[in-house]
């Protein structure tokens, strides 16, 4: 059978990659996502399912879904024009992706099926940091916290649930690791930004009151404040939280080995570990 041997969240803000080529290796960004990359490492999983929010790059309004699963043998990117990334092309584990799928829709979640796509920093940012040689195969599974109605953070978090089951499921032996990417609070070109910036972290205390729920385990309390609308508060793309909620689905009530914040950030690095 399978096993979730750990959880791991970080933010993927874009300008990271171009940020610690400026600043070197022992900038604050750089020694953050090198303590995650340690423990991500140390666990060596033979799969990585990332709990990600695509920009409207990989998806457009046209047909954007609230959850969805890339299945395929491998995808590229960026897709964007991430500054300082140069292009990577990233290894899925088909099988395990096909797998979630299915699992997934017995279990009663509609989820839309991509076959032929490309990622953006999202993805990338985090495993240009993570796993720089991108060699360990990972799953997509993208969740809307961007166009609004956002899923419901039950939903999301029903749905790691649903990824742990069926990881446990798997009929062979298999490490499995989860990781969410994504933001607290951030506004990017929406009204909530700083006057004269283009982005920006609209609601700091938001963030501490996320950091703290995380910090502590408390988990329903989480569930119940992360609304659509105290989401959309704290910026346009704030639903990124979503990510770390399905997380959470996956690893169950655990504490955080690691979990330090980016406070005017919005945003935290967390490594959740039992081995």
């Amino acid at each position: 059978m399978g096993e979730i041997v750990a959880g791991f969240g970080v933010p993927h803000t874009p300008m990271f990659p171009a940020l610690v080529k400026r600043d070197g290796p022992q900038c604050e960004t750089a020694q953050l996502y090198r303590a995650v990359a340690g423990h991500l490492d140390a666990i060596k999983p033979d799969a990585l399912v990332v709990f990600d929010s695509d920009h409207l790059n990989t998806f457009f309004l046209n047909n954007y879904p609230n959850l969805s699963i890339g299945v395929t043998d491998q995808t590229t990117g960026p897709n964007d024009g991430t500054p300082e990334l140069p292009p990577f092309t990233v290894p899925v584990s088909e099988d395990l992706a096909s797998r979630l799928y299915s699992f997934g829709l017995q279990s009663g979640f509609d989820l839309s099926l991509a076959q032929e796509f490309d990622v953006d920093h999202s993805i990338l940012v985090p495993l240009h940091f993570l796993t720089p040689h991108m060699q360990l195969p990972i799953v997509p599974v993208f969740i809307n916290g961007v166009v609004h109605p956002l899923p419901a953070a039950r939903r999301c978090f029903a749905l790691g649930q649903m990824v742990r089951t069926a990881v446990e499921a798997l009929p062979a032996s298999s490490k499995v690791a989860v990781l969410a990417s994504g933001s607290f609070s951030l506004d990017v070109g929406g009204h909530l930004s700083p006057r004269g910036q283009f982005a920006g972290t609209p609601d700091v205390g938001w963030g501490d009151t996320v950091l703290g729920h995380l910090q502590n385990g408390r988990i329903n309390q989480l569930l119940n404040e992360a609304t659509g609308e105290r989401m959309a508060r704290a910026g346009n793309v704030a639903g990124e939280l979503l990510n770390w909620i399905a997380m959470l689905g996956v690893i169950g009530d655990r504490r955080p080995r690691f979990l330090e914040p980016q406070r005017e950030m919005g945003h935290a690095y967390g490594v959740w570990r039992w081995d």
